[in-house]
């Protein structure tokens, strides 16, 4: 148990009492902040049509820094006492929550300090700074930038605000779920990323008061499983992460009271996408919705086109978008890896002759098929055989996996050596995508 000298203790989030939200905290929480925080649109998804469902997107990467956090920053903010406001804030955060909380504190004149993992985006580095707030970059993992900034905050007497876990902070982002029964009525469910838990308790606890046959999920990747290992085996456990393309969904250990909220009843279940289909849905997001979204907001859509949610065809869903703040070298990595599960780029090894046309040949060929020419290399020296041959190492574009089933029938056709990458291990299916723990008494998802 930490006790109060302990430089863990944080009386907002203590595990020997943690702090029930309800949904009056939410409704005021509402009013303090309206006309503060941008109300957010939710707008009807292009996708529906083809994902089967009534799909809208809860649009939070609109905020002025690009994320749902300014929600419960400026609640917890609001109810500071003067002293508090004089001694600063602080916080720990990979990336949005230091945006958020600089910005605002900068706009009310409070003075703050963020302190953010060493391998943060730079893109959120770079935000954080400029919003206002001082940053400090310490620790290899969100566990010890936070063990980094608690120690500050009592050594400097500043509060800290804890960005997944904090009642206030709690209250401000379930305001989300508030706006969205306004926005959309008749909605049957609503999709929510699942780092903390914040996002997802306060939406939860919004929607199912307003709401109550609505159903509330939360979601996660492979690969930032705390929320659904916690609920597993019914304690906070830590859990080391690796490197994710949902990095505002990272956190090691799930918070106090988002946990204990979470664990009373108000959540339908927790769902565990891999993170390929993520990179598929960021790229079909930004084709079809013309919105640039972070990993952590594609989740919502990667589970429904990964097939995790047949119990909503024809439903009104709700997919909540968080945020916005992507590095570019990131969305561009993502982009690729989503070309290449949908086969529309593909990579190839084929064997020419190395004479005047043995290139312009293969260029006539794949101009004929209707593929785009990606990048080349010409390899000479490692191939054994005639001398007068050259491999050629080729990425195309193709308009998907029928198109490029086409152009392997015509390699097949006019060349005798030839290797296509991945094609054969090619499975348009759902293996790895798994269902976390269900937690509703009588789920509405398995009834027939």
């Amino acid at each position: 148990m930490a006790g109060k000298d302990d430089p863990e203790y944080d009386e907002f989030c203590d595990p020997d009492n943690p702090r029930k939200v309800k949904y009056e905290d939410i409704l005021a929480a509402s009013k303090r902040i309206l006309g503060q925080i941008v109300r957010t649109p939710c707008p009807r998804c292009h996708m529906s049509s083809r994902l089967g469902m009534d799909l809208y997107m809860k649009q939070e990467f609109l905020q002025h820094t690009g994320c749902f956090k300014e929600r419960g920053v400026r609640n917890t903010l609001l109810l500071l006492s003067e002293e508090q406001r004089k001694n600063g804030v602080i916080a720990a955060s990979t990336g949005n929550h230091a945006i958020a909380l600089s910005y605002h504190a900068a706009q009310m004149g409070i003075p703050s300090v963020v302190v953010m993992p060493v391998h943060a985006p730079i893109t959120k580095m770079t935000k954080a700074e400029k919003t206002g707030g001082k940053v400090i970059l310490q620790g290899n993992s969100m566990a010890e930038s936070k063990l980094f900034a608690m120690s500050m905050a009592k050594e400097k007497k500043m509060v800290y605000v804890n960005g997944y876990d904090h009642p206030n902070v709690i209250e401000g982002q379930g305001t989300i779920g508030i706006e969205i029964v306004e926005q959309v009525p008749a909605v049957d469910a609503v999709l929510v990323p699942c780092g903390g838990g914040s996002l997802l308790a306060g939406v939860a606890i919004a929607v199912k008061h307003l709401k109550p046959d609505a159903e509330v999920y939360g979601i996660v990747t492979d690969r930032t499983c705390s929320m659904v290992e916690a609920l597993k085996k019914n304690e906070r456990i830590f859990l080391p992460l690796d490197t994710t393309i949902a990095d505002g969904l990272a956190v090691n250990k799930v918070g106090v009271n988002t946990f204990y909220n979470l664990k009373s009843g108000i959540l339908d279940k927790m769902v565990v996408v891999r993170e390929d289909w993520v990179a598929r849905a960021l790229m079909h997001i930004t084709d079809e919705e013309r919105c640039v979204i972070e990993g952590a907001a594609a989740t919502t859509v990667a589970s429904i086109m990964a097939g995790l949610f047949p119990n909503l065809k024809g439903k009104k869903v709700v997919c909540v978008f968080s945020g916005g703040n992507i590095d570019t070298t990131t969305l561009t990595r993502a982009l690729e890896r989503g070309l290449v599960a949908e086969g529309r780029m593909v990579k190839f090894k084929v064997t020419v002759s190395d004479r005047p046309g043995g290139m312009s040949d293969l260029c006539t060929l794949m101009a004929n098929v209707g593929v785009t020419m990606r990048d080349c290399v010409p390899e000479r020296a490692w191939i054994r055989g005639d001398v007068f041959s050259c491999q050629l190492k080729v990425i195309v574009e193709t308009k998907g996996w029928d198109h490029t089933k086409t152009l392997v029938e015509q390699i097949k056709k006019h060349y005798k050596d030839y290797f296509f990458q991945d094609i054969n291990e090619h499975v348009d299916s759902n293996s790895g995508a798994k269902r976390g723990p269900c937690l509703a008494p009588n789920p509405v998802c398995m009834q027939k």
